[in-house]
């Protein structure tokens, strides 16, 4: 089986200032559209065999920079819904609720357009990912490249490993930066995680 790369977006004014992102539709900041054309040699070097970004315009047009073609739109790769904590920072969250951690406790609810979901809801819609991943593995040859956010990446990477959603607070992923998982004996490893090309 070929790899597994996870590309997250590249920066925007909402990642760099650390507020929970999940359905508002922000653009790249300049720096982000960088991050993401500098991943270009790093996907070029691999075959690819099929793409799925997120419907989100940052995850889009950080796909597009980085070169990819007949890319699909997944609608399980959108970002956590942070529900009620869209748009507040950690910080924020952190100064009525000081031991809130969103891998455990999930968010409250929002409005009917976001309400939220708990760690295993993003557990399940990343285990759909995978699921179509192993099908494009089986029908295609080549890499598998993903292009979404960092908690939801997160989250499908513990998935892959086998562990429960909220093992994905083990995995930092910066913005700009690629993941790699493959196998090693047959079992899911990573084999390479918050890589960018050199500057």
């Amino acid at each position: 089986m070929s790899d597994l790369f996870l590309v997250r977006h590249g920066e925007t004014e909402w990642s760099r200032s650390g507020r929970h992102t999940g359905r508002t539709d922000v653009p790249l900041t300049e720096h982000g559209r960088a991050e993401a054309r500098a991943l270009v040699p790093l996907i070029r070097s691999h075959r690819i065999g099929a793409a799925f970004v997120s419907p989100l315009q940052w995850a889009r047009e950080t796909a597009e920079l980085i070169g990819l073609h007949d890319v699909r739109v997944d609608t399980d790769l959108y970002e956590w819904d942070y529900g009620g904590y869209e748009g507040i920072t950690t910080v924020e969250i952190q100064r009525t609720r000081p031991d809130w951690f969103l891998f455990t406790d999930g968010v409250v609810p929002g409005p009917p357009d976001r309400p939220g979901e708990t760690p295993e809801q993003v557990g399940e819609r990343a285990d759909r990912v995978l699921a179509r991943v192993d099908a494009a593995f089986a029908n295609t040859e080549g890499c598998v490249v993903l292009v979404a956010h960092g908690h939801f990446l997160r989250v499908l990477t513990a998935r892959r490993l086998g562990l429960p959603p909220s093992s994905g607070a083990l995995f930092q992923l910066a913005t700009g930066a690629l993941g790699r998982l493959g196998t090693e004996h047959g079992r899911p490893v990573i084999s390479g995680w918050n890589v960018r090309a050199p500057s």
